[in-house]
């Protein structure tokens, strides 16, 4: 006796899934096809860490340098944060500046 329809497309999915884990196929052709990659996360981006760098750069320079209202004690911890994250910010934006435009 045969399994229902459902079945065995269920079983060739999970058959499928086990064989590429890493990819998926495109919903117009559920038995074969070209393959997609599966969708990124937001970590992916190229811009990620050069925006959290350039927000860390701006706290760090402006708890350093601009805020009459600091603790003393922290300053130097702020100076130096910014100077080590000044230079990693400007490399790390123009790798993901190089790469969005190459198209990835």
């Amino acid at each position: 006796m045969r399994a229902p329809i459902e079945a065995r497309y269920l079983l060739r999915v999970s058959e499928r899934d086990l064989d590429e884990p890493s990819r998926e196929r495109k919903p117009s052709e559920p038995g074969g096809g070209e393959l997609e990659e599966r969708a990124t996360t937001p970590f992916d981006h190229p811009f990620f860490l050069p925006v959290l760098l350039i927000a860390f750069t701006i706290w760090f320079g402006y708890d350093g340098w601009l805020n009459a209202d600091f603790d003393p004690q922290w300053i130097s911890f702020n100076r130096w944060g910014f100077c080590i994250l000044l230079p990693l910010a400007v490399y790390f934006t123009t790798q993901a500046v190089r790469e969005k435009r190459r198209g990835r």
